[in-house]
C-alpha cells in the first residue's frame, strides 16, 4: 500500500521505485516474441529450480502452554505489528513486488521473489534471477537513482548519513526526508497495534517498552524506547521492531531497513545464560592487542536470554535468517546500558539439525565429526552476539566511530569480529571454567559453523566475515583440506589463528582506516575456486542453504 501524497515534494518520494526494476518488468513482457530471450528464461528457470531446491520449510511454534491469558491476548497484536514492518521493508527493498509478480507465470519463481523480497539472489551475490533484471542499484530506494557517494558527500544535506530518512532529489537539490513521513501511515497503524498490547499487557516493562517503541515510530527517535527494552527483566513475550540494521544500504551502509521478531521467552535458558555478560570486563583486559585499542570498558547491565521466534519479518527475514540477535546498535547506549543478547532458540535448533550436522558429514573428516555439538553451535552463536560488546567502538585516532569511520565497510568486518572474538571468549571462558566440554568441540563445530556460512555468498556481510576468516586460517594452517575432499582441524593452530585475526580486525577497526579494510575484503573476503566446488556437492546432495518459515498466529494455532 502507497502513501498519499501530503504535498508537492512528496511526489518525488512517495514512489520509492528502483528504475532498473520498473524497466526489467517492461522487458520481460516482451520477451515473448525472442527465442534468445526464450532460452534465457528457460536458463534462469532452471536456476530457480535449482536455488529454490536449497531452502527447507520449517514452521515456528512454541509451547503456548507457557503463556498466561494475558498474554495470549497481546501476542497477535505483536505479529500484526511485526507484519506491517514487512510490508514495509518490501517497500525499501523493492516497491514494484506486486506489478513485477504479475508478469511471472512461474510459481517457483513467484516464491523465490517472495524469499529474496525482490529478484535478486541474496545468497549468490544478489545475482538476478527474472528475466529482463539488470543488476541491484546500490542507491536502491534509499537515494536518488545513479546518485553518487560524492554528490551526498559534497551536498549541504544535514542529515547526510541519517539513520531513519531517505534522500530524495527536489529541482535539482538533495533533500532528506524522515521515515515517519515518508511511511507514514503504515507507522502510524503499527503505533496503534503496540498502544494497544500496551494496555492489555500487565508486565510493567513491557507496557512501558510498548508505549515508548509506539511513540518512536511516528517519531523516529529511538533512543527511550531501547532504554526501556534494556531494562524489561520479568516479560514472557518480546517484540523488536523498527528500522534496525544498515545492511540493505549498499551505498554508505548508513540508513536502516525495517524488521521485527516476535518472541517468547524461554526463562528456563534465560537463567542459565545471565552470568555471562558480567565476565566481559575481565576478557575485554585480556584481548590479544595492544592497551590502547582495548580501553574501552563494555557495558554489562544487560542481559543473554533464550526465546522461541514466533515471527520474522522484513530485513531480519531476507535472506540468511538470523538466529541471534545483538541490540540496541547505538554505540552510546552500548557503553552507558551494554546490549541485549536474544538467542532465538527454535531457529537455532533447526539450522543445526537440517543443515550444520548434514554439512559436517559431508565436509568435515569422518574422525572429527564426533565434535559437532548442538551445545558447542548454542555458545558459538550466542558468544558471536557477546563479542559485539568486546573489542573497540571509537577510533584511536580522533576519526570517530568505527562505524562512521568505516560506513559500507563496517557491518561485514564488524560481523568477523564477532565471530572470532567469540570463540576467544568460548576458549578463555573454558580455562576459567565458567564453561563445560571439550575445546575440539567448539573448534569443530565452529569450523562446521564457518562452512555453512560462506554460502551466504559475497553480497551477504556474514558471507564476507566468514569468507575472511575461512582464508585466513587456511593460511596460518589451522585446518587442513584432505585428499578426501574433507576438512580437519588441527587444534592448536586453530586457536593461534584465532588470536592472530582477533588482532588483525581490533586493530583495523581502531585504526578507522576504510582503504585498508576494503583491501582487506578484497584479498580475504572471497570464495577460492577450490571451496567453491565443495560448497557445490553440498547443493548437489541437497543439503539447504537456509530456511524458510511457516509462521503467524494461524501457524500457532491462535486462529
Amino acid at each position: 500500500m502507497r502513501i498519499k501524497p501530503i504535498h508537492q515534494t512528496m511526489g518525488l518520494l512517495l514512489g520509492l521505485s528502483v528504475a532498473t526494476g520498473l524497466t526489467a518488468c517492461n522487458q520481460t513482457e516482451k520477451a515473448g516474441t525472442d527465442k534468445s530471450a526464450n532460452k534465457a528464461k528457460d536458463t534462469l528457470q532452471e536456476y530457480v529450480d535449482q536455488r529454490l531446491a536449497g531452502y527447507e520449510r520449517v514452521k515456528l511454534t512454541t509451547n503456548l502452554n507457557q503463556l498466561s491469558a494475558n498474554e495470549r491476548q497481546v501476542l497477535p497484536l505483536l505479529i500484526q505489528a511485526a507484519e506491517i514492518m514487512d510490508e514495509l521493508y518490501w517497500k525499501q527493498a523493492y516497491p514494484q513486488r506486486d506489478s513485477l509478480l504479475n508478469t511471472i507465470k512461474d510459481q517457483k519463481t513467484k516464491d523465490f521473489v517472495w524469499i529474496n523480497y525482490g529478484p535478486w539472489d541474496r545468497l549468490n551475490g544478489e545475482k538476478p534471477f527474472v528475466a529482463g533484471i539488470g543488476p541491484k542499484s546500490e542507491t536502491g530506494t534509499f537515494y536518488p537513482a545513479g546518485m553518487t557517494k560524492e554528490e551526498l558527500e559534497k551536498s549541504d544535506v544535514k542529515d547526510k548519513f541519517g539513520l531513519y530518512s531517505v534522500i530524495r532529489k527536489e529541482k535539482g537539490k538533495l533533500i532528506s526526508v524522515p521515515y515517519h513521513v515518508v511511511f507514514a501511515a503504515e507507522l502510524q497503524k503499527a503505533s496503534a497495534l503496540l498502544k494497544q498490547a500496551a494496555l492489555i499487557t500487565t508486565d510493567p516493562g513491557l507496557k512501558k517498552y510498548l508505549n515508548l517503541r509506539a511513540d518512536a515510530l511516528v517519531t523516529d527517535d529511538y533512543t527511550a524506547s531501547d532504554y526501556a527494552w534494556l531494562d524489561m527483566k520479568t516479560n514472557g513475550l518480546d517484540i523488536i521492531i523498527g528500522p534496525i540494521e544498515n545492511y540493505e544500504d549498499k551505498l554508505f551502509n548508513a540508513r536502516a531497513a525495517f524488521e521485527s521478531y516476535v518472541l517468547v521467552k524461554d526463562k528456563e535458558w534465560s537463567k542459565r545464560l545471565a552470568k555471562y555478560v558480567q565476565l566481559l570486563p575481565e576478557l575485554q583486559k585480556g584481548l590479544p592487542v595492544a592497551d590502547n585499542y582495548k580501553k574501552e570498558v563494555p557495558g554489562t547491565d544487560s542481559e543473554l536470554n533464550a526465546y522461541d521466534v514466533v515471527y520474522y519479518a522484513g530485513d531480519c527475514n531476507a535472506g540468511s535468517k538470523t538466529i541471534a540477535v545483538n541490540l540496541p546498535n547505538d554505540e552510546i547506549i552500548q557503553q552507558k546500558k551494554g546490549t541485549r543478547r536474544s538467542q532465538l532458540k527454535n531457529a537455532m535448533q533447526a539450522k543445526f539439525d537440517k543443515i550444520l550436522v548434514p554439512i559436517a558429514k559431508e565436509l568435515i573428516d569422518k574422525d572429527q565429526q564426533q565434535y559437532i555439538k548442538f551445545d558447542a553451535f548454542f555458545a558459538n552463536v550466542m558468544f558471536h552476539e557477546v563479542a559485539h560488546g568486546l573489542g573497540i567502538k571509537n577510533t584511536i585516532n580522533g576519526k570517530g566511530t568505527v562505524r562512521s569511520a568505516l560506513k559500507e565497510q563496517y557491518s561485514w568486518l564488524e560481523e568477523g569480529k564477532a565471530d572470532i572474538l567469540g570463540l576467544y571468549m568460548v576458549t578463555g571462558l573454558l580455562k576459567k571454567g565458567e564453561l563445560t566440554g571439550d575445546i575440539k568441540d567448539y573448534y569443530t563445530t565452529f569450523m562446521a559453523g564457518i562452512l555453512r556460512s560462506v554460502r551466504f555468498g559475497a553480497s551477504e556481510a556474514h558471507g564476507k566475515a566468514n569468507m575472511q576468516c575461512f582464508n585466513f586460517f587456511k593460511e596460518k594452517g589451522a585446518f587442513e583440506r584432505l585428499p578426501s575432499g574433507t576438512y580437519r582441524v588441527n587444534f592448536d593452530k586453530f586457536a593461534k589463528a584465532m588470536n592472530e585475526l582477533s588482532a588483525f580486525i581490533i586493530m583495523l577497526q581502531g585504526n578507522g582506516d576504510k582503504s585498508a579494510v576494503e583491501k582487506a575484503q578484497k584479498e580475504k573476503g572471497i570464495i577460492q575456486p577450490e571451496l567453491q566446488a565443495d560448497l557445490d556437492r553440498l547443493s548437489k546432495k541437497g543439503i539447504p542453504v537456509d530456511l524458510v518459515f511457516d509462521q503467524g498466529a494461524d501457524v500457532l494455532g491462535m486462529k
